[in-house]
């Protein structure tokens, strides 16, 4: 699928505003070129941002409401999901305030270059999640962050504060989910990816250990 296509495809999709179309393709060209000096991406995906990152990051949206006050991106590496859900929650008039957290100073000043020049009011903290010990957010958001066991035990681990744990899960996340609920109880929503029908996006309401 052409770049121009990728396009049609989303904006028929999701009926954005010609101001958000603009927002994002000048958030892909400086990806484009950041990625030139340090690997955001797989360079296999360049031509297949509109699709592979942008649209299949956008359909969190879908999951948030004007009630959810605050959400954080862990590992958001390149930006996705939390720098298109930022441009998702101003297109529906979404209050919602967005922390990127990233462990690598490098990416996290990417970040930061990134939101300054599409003027976007997000925050990027540099920090390993792993090592914190208490966090607080109505959404956590995890796109290719850590395996579903690891991200489990840092739920319970860290007493995350949370409504909505929402994590993309691949082609082996429904056996990661079978496996997973041997360990745990966990109260959750599961919806098919609108980029890949072997993909599934998973909304953790509540988890408990068995």
């Amino acid at each position: 699928m052409d770049r121009l296509l990728q396009i049609d495809t989303f904006s028929r999709i999701y009926q954005v505003s010609r101001e958000t179309i603009s927002g994002l393709e000048k958030y892909e060209r400086l990806l484009i070129n950041a990625n030139k000096s340090l690997n955001l991406i797989g360079k296999s995906t360049i031509d297949k941002i509109w699709h592979r990152h942008i649209m299949d990051s956008f359909q969190v949206i879908d999951l948030i409401d004007k009630n959810d006050k605050k959400l954080i991106d862990l590992g958001s590496g390149a930006g996705f999901p939390g720098i298109v859900i930022a441009f998702a929650a101003h297109e529906k008039k979404i209050p919602l305030d967005i922390v990127l957290v990233e462990k690598s100073l490098k990416k996290a000043k990417f970040l930061e270059n990134f939101i300054r020049t599409l003027n976007l009011n997000i925050k990027v903290v540099c920090k390993n999640i792993l090592e914190e010990k208490k966090i607080i957010a109505d959404v956590f958001v995890a796109r290719a962050f850590k395996p579903l066991p690891i991200i489990l035990k840092l739920i319970h681990n860290k007493s995350l504060n949370f409504k909505k744990f929402i994590i993309f899960l691949g082609k082996t996340g429904n056996q990661e989910l079978l496996q997973a609920s041997k360990s745990w109880n966990i109260e959750y929503k599961q919806r098919v990816s609108v980029t890949s029908n072997d993909s599934t996006i998973l909304e953790i309401n509540n988890l408990k250990k068995k």
